[in-house]
C-alpha cells in the first residue's frame, strides 16, 4: 500500500480548510455589518415610535433567507443559525 492517497487526501483537506478559514472572516465581517445596521435601525425607531421587537419583522427575515436558499443547508438549519444571529443582534448595545 502507497501514502499517495492519504497524503493527497490530506493536501485536500487543508485545501478546504484554508477556504473555510477565509469564509469564515469574511462571515465575521457581515455579521459586523449587519450588526452596524440593526444599530442604526435600533437608533431610529423611536423617532417613529415603533417597539424594538418586530415579530413580524422576525418572519420577513426568515421567509427572505428560505428564498435565497440554494442548499445544502435546509430551510430550518438557516431558521436556526439565524434565531442565535438575532438573539444576539438584540441584546447589542450601541
Amino acid at each position: 500500500m502507497t501514502d499517495q492517497p492519504s497524503a493527497e487526501a490530506q493536501a485536500q483537506i487543508e485545501k478546504h480548510r484554508t477556504r473555510i478559514d477565509e469564509i469564515d472572516c469574511q462571515l465575521v465581517a457581515l455579521l459586523n455589518e449587519r450588526a452596524a445596521e440593526s444599530l442604526a435601525i435600533r437608533g431610529l425607531k423611536p423617532h417613529v415610535h415603533w417597539g424594538l421587537y418586530d415579530p413580524k419583522r422576525e418572519e420577513e427575515i426568515f421567509a427572505n433567507l428560505a428564498k435565497c436558499n440554494e442548499g445544502p443547508l435546509y430551510a430550518e438549519n438557516l431558521r436556526e443559525i439565524y434565531e442565535a444571529i438575532l438573539h444576539v443582534m438584540k441584546e447589542l448595545r450601541g
